[in-house]
């Protein structure tokens, strides 16, 4: 995830996130609390929504004993007498989905989620050594990055994927343009892409609330990147394809929860902001390979200005690379050298 400079017009009418193990009302039958986390990005947002009995749940945090104590004080204070009735998975990411089997378990609920969040998670979070082969790692090396830096990357966070329960054994699959029902108030199912593939959104037109998980943050960019397993994919197109779609399917004046940070009205105008920020990083690396062919590594630092330790080097490297084959994809950008790098230039 990227930092952008400078503010936004957004409207935040909640000052601040409420403390840990408590919850507050942030639209009529929701309910916002968060969970730490031990990175840079320190928490994520849970929702937790009215549903006849108790609460739906909308994502977890991770698997570790702090998240665990997190849930048991939520047990305990706000959920107390109306448990949770169901969870829903936005997205794959660890601290989306970590705690789901746990949770699902301990309240005896389904979980709810696409099929690519389900199955992605499978893959990757509990098995993540799978990423750490010859084949994935000679990707880095053919983008540039040296041995070092290739060894680094190529292992790294699997502490992290590490950070998953068990999955429950069977889902609920959610699918874009699903109506779903959760107490009084029926949700449209929305998809997202590019930050994670088939993201789940929930808009309640009554309500004109959006749970935009990571589609959408006030602050910073989500992260978008290209990783070794698909190595030509798209990410950013279907990032900016996404984010167009929201901005027609949902009003201006929607209040926007998202996954991380404060919940906002804007929607419209952060969409505008986000296009935009990535349209001139676009032209900072055609800038670049104008005046010489480049590889995905050696315009890294066009993109990221700062020093990188490991853990930032493999999201910034799959970043930058996300929008090299945006714009080999548009032909703003051709391959100049195949051996033993892989160097662009601009067309």
């Amino acid at each position: 995830m990227t930092r952008e400079a400078g503010a936004s017009s957004l409207v935040f009418p909640f000052a601040e996130a409420p403390p840990t193990g408590t919850a507050v009302e942030v639209a009529p039958g929701i309910l916002w609390t968060r969970v730490p986390l031990p990175f840079r990005l320190d928490h994520v947002n849970v929702y937790l929504a009215r549903d006849c009995a108790g609460w739906a749940v909308i994502d977890t945090g991770i698997d570790n004993a702090a998240t665990r104590a997190v849930w048991e004080a939520l047990a305990a204070g706000p959920l107390a007498g109306a448990p949770p009735t169901r969870l829903i998975v936005t997205h794959h990411h660890p601290d989306h989905i970590g705690l789901a089997g746990w949770l699902c378990e301990r309240f005896q609920m389904p979980m709810l989620s696409s099929e690519t969040c389900y199955l992605g998670c499978l893959n990757i979070s509990l098995n993540p050594r799978s990423t750490d082969n010859a084949v994935y790692r000679d990707f880095y090396g053919r983008h540039g990055l040296d041995a070092e830096a290739t060894a680094a990357v190529a292992t790294l966070g699997h502490g992290y994927l590490k950070m998953v329960s068990p999955l429950p054994p069977t889902f609920q699959r959610l699918v874009a343009g699903d109506e779903l029902k959760i107490g009084d108030n029926v949700f449209s199912v929305l998809s997202g892409d590019g930050h994670a593939p088939e993201q789940i959104m929930l808009f309640c037109s009554k309500l004109n609330v959006l749970l935009a998980a990571d589609q959408v943050l006030a602050k910073i960019t989500p992260n978008v990147s290209v990783w070794a397993v698909e190595p030509k994919g798209d990410p950013l197109g279907l990032y900016l394809r996404s984010l167009r779609a929201l901005r027609a399917g949902v009003p201006p004046e929607a209040l926007v929860l998202p996954g991380h940070q404060l919940p906002f009205f804007g929607l419209h105008t952060r969409v505008g902001e986000l296009i935009a920020h990535h349209e001139e990083r676009c032209e900072l690396v055609l800038a670049a390979c104008r005046a010489a062919p480049k590889s995905a590594a050696e315009l890294v630092p066009v993109l990221f200005h700062r020093a990188l330790d490991p853990h930032q080097m493999g999201f910034a490297f799959s970043e930058t690379l996300a929008h090299v084959n945006y714009l080999l994809r548009r032909g703003d950008l051709a391959v100049a050298e195949t051996a033993p790098v892989e160097r662009v230039v601009a067309t």
